[in-house]
């Protein structure tokens, strides 16, 4: 792991309770018995004897002294020692014990697995940022069953992250050691979901130069960051506020439309998916058109668009011009229908359905 990512994983588990008790616990017992050994040679004793003494003391082992406790000012240096001893020994037992009964050793053991789950991963999401944006976003990929990593570094986001289940690393996404960590090299998408509209382009930078191929989807706020998210390497630029206003205007032009569309578009209320499926050279649909392919009547699905390898995106898509590798057809229908859509035209995307 690189040196950014061991740094965030130590801070984390600083924060929690239990490992700070055991830690000035530890702290407390070194002292005694530094504080302890001292006393007993300022009286005359060797290094080995006071050592000794004190750790036979602490430890309350009962074994017989290596001095007797002959003057006042050693028997009272004794009781001391034996104090402070017992409540450093009982502070740090009661730390360990706690490591157990608030699961922090359990916690410790799914961070270990975290990071083995972490190496596996492959064409998978990054989310950068948990906020409301990106919660939104993972309990979407969550319920599709996409695979997903969350970067984040606000311990109370973290939590909830961990509490959900969610694969995450704790860290700056505007450094590289987090991307990597994440798996940016390994990635289908990345997703930039902070606030921050200087964030997301410092990132969506550093990202596209780690890896060139990846998708880059950022967010912004403002529309003069759009340019700069594009000149940053952002394939797509989504701007939050101005979908939100298209959607209020929309509801006030054609209330029934939106509706008809956000029903279609939302698994929990109508079993509906909209998805796109790329043309592969040499399988089913390369080659043929729409006409001739009949996919409606054999699988049961729509074709709403066609996206061309070298052109703009077809709405409504042409039943006569033949589809090439490269193009991409938008489909909707039912998740059983569109199972039997890979299984017709698709093959290899049986094994591989996150390709859509």
């Amino acid at each position: 792991m690189e040196i950014g990512g061991i740094r965030d994983n130590l801070l984390a588990f600083w924060r929690r309770t239990p490992f700070r008790r055991l830690a000035f616990g530890a702290l407390g017992l070194v002292f005694v018995v530094i504080w302890g050994t001292l006393g007993y040679v300022s009286m005359g004793w060797t290094w080995s004897d006071a050592l000794y003494m004190v750790t036979i003391t602490i430890s309350t082992v009962g074994f017989t002294e290596v001095r007797p406790l002959t003057t006042q000012a050693v028997r009272l240096h004794t009781m001391i020692v034996i104090g402070l001893g017992t409540v450093a020994v009982a502070y740090v037992v009661g730390a360990f014990l706690s490591l157990f009964t608030e699961g922090e050793i359990q916690r410790i053991l799914g961070h270990q697995n975290l990071r083995r789950r972490l190496v596996t991963q492959k064409d998978h999401v990054i989310i950068v940022g948990f906020g409301r944006m990106g919660l939104l976003i993972a309990e979407e990929l969550a319920g599709a069953g996409r695979a997903f990593v969350v970067i984040e570094q606000e311990p109370a986001l973290v939590a909830e992250i961990e509490r959900r289940g969610y694969l995450f690393v704790i860290g700056d996404a505007t450094d590289e050691a987090v991307l990597i960590e994440a798996g940016l090299d390994r990635a289908r998408a990345l997703v930039t979901a902070v606030s921050s509209d200087a964030d997301s382009v410092f990132i969506t930078l550093t990202a596209r130069q780690l890896a060139p191929n990846v998708t880059i989807i950022a967010r912004a706020e403002l529309p003069t960051s759009q340019k700069k998210l594009r000149q940053a390497g952002a394939n797509h630029v989504v701007l939050t506020a101005a979908i939100g206003a298209r959607r209020i205007a929309s509801l006030l032009r054609s209330p029934n439309t939106v509706e008809f569309v956000e029903l279609v578009t939302k698994q929990s209320e109508l079993d509906l998916e909209i998805q796109e499926i790329p043309i592969r050279p040499g399988e089913g649909l390369d080659g043929q058109s729409l006409r001739l392919a009949d996919i409606g009547r054999r699988t049961g699905v729509m074709v709403i668009a066609i996206k061309r390898a070298a052109g703009p995106v077809e709405f409504p898509p042409s039943s006569d011009q033949p589809l090439r590798a490269g193009d991409s057809i938008i489909l909707l229908g039912r998740r059983e229908q569109l199972d039997q859509f890979r299984i017709t035209f698709s093959p290899s995307m049986r094994e591989d359905p996150e390709a859509s």
